[in-house]
């Protein structure tokens, strides 16, 4: 669903409900879940995920807990409440204001009761990625400083290839839809931005071998009762990825995908890399049921204009200053 700029504003004043520390994912927007119900199952046993799925109700969710919130848990609801709305407002003001993601009519945001809690990071508890390492540190400046110095040094999602796993689960701007799809042995997760694809066996054959890297990396699942636990390594580790700076040969995504009821899936990420962080960290947030939801082409390619148009002008920025203007 999109809507326009006012009735975007109009739905953040009147709507926002709050939960101070982490999202509510206990009951589905249809109403109550009666307490012995069970999800349906696929032919062989699975519980039944398939169909629509978006996450955009968590969009105005801080990815980390703002300033205004840090050491805060006690306060009042009213006062949470009053602080997240600003911050929403001025995160879809500069959002308007600004270049790239437009027109603002492809925005995705839902009216309707939003998740909005303190941050997306639910670990460690002060919702804050977790510190770098310092060659971790001493890596992302020399990948910034190196800015658009060629395409190899471009950020993926620029290039079209992919977003990685992160940029590619949680909630932005447009193209939040996911479609789930079963068979028997395999979980698939076919994501609406840049296309993405991701076959995830569930009949317990082991990771593929360390040499070989990919941009979404190596998934392999297990069901725990209503919980798909989705094990991910061998990332690709040729360019810097949307959301992770540094996808190195030590990254390991644990997921976990639980069916909450009819219309709700909880989703759960803990991202490992001593190598990058110095303790692992976990992002958290509903995905929501949309069976009016329609995916359409991502037409999106990496011989797209932005590559060159960016490393023109990029050179033409150098050539500017080495001319002292």
């Amino acid at each position: 669903m999109i809507v326009g700029t006012a009735v975007r504003r109009a739905m953040l004043a009147g709507v926002l409900v709050v939960a101070a520390a982490a999202p509510s994912f206990g009951q589905s927007k249809g109403g109550g879940t009666p307490k012995n119900w069970t999800p349906p199952r696929t032919a062989d046993g699975q519980p039944d995920i398939q169909g629509m799925w978006n996450n955009i109700d968590s969009f105005f969710t801080p990815y980390e807990r703002p300033a205004e919130l840090r050491g805060k848990e006690n306060l009042p609801e009213a006062e949470v409440k009053a602080i997240l709305e600003k911050l929403a407002r001025g995160r879809e003001e500069a959002q308007d204001a600004g270049t790239g993601a437009g027109p603002t009519h492809w925005y995705e945001y839902k009216a309707g009761h939003l998740e909005v809690a303190t941050s997306l990071i639910t670990a460690p508890s002060d919702g804050r990625v977790p510190a770098m390492t310092p060659s971790a540190k001493e890596q992302v400046s020399a990948i910034r400083a190196r800015g658009d110095e060629s395409y190899s040094t471009m950020e993926t999602g620029e290039r079209c290839l992919s977003r990685g796993l992160l940029g590619n689960m949680l909630p932005t701007n447009y193209n939040n839809g996911k479609l789930i799809l079963q068979t028997p042995g395999y979980v698939v997760i076919l994501s609406e931005m840049i296309h993405d694809a991701r076959i995830i066996p569930v009949d317990g054959r082991p990771h593929i071998g360390s040499s070989i890297g990919q941009w979404m990396g190596d998934a392999r699942g297990r069901w725990e009762g209503n919980t798909l636990i989705v094990e991910t390594t061998n990332f690709n580790v040729k360019a810097p990825v949307r959301r992770i700076n540094l996808q190195t040969d030590h990254l390991k995504t644990i997921e976990r995908f639980t069916v909450v009821d009819p219309n709700t899936l909880r989703y759960e990420v803990t991202i490992e890399d001593p190598t990058v962080y110095t303790s692992p960290w976990t992002i958290a947030f509903p995905y929501r049921r949309d069976n009016e939801y329609t995916i359409f082409e991502y037409a999106c390619h990496e011989g797209n204009y932005a590559v060159p148009n960016t490393l023109s002008g990029a050179r033409a920025q150098e050539r500017a200053g080495e001319n002292g203007r």
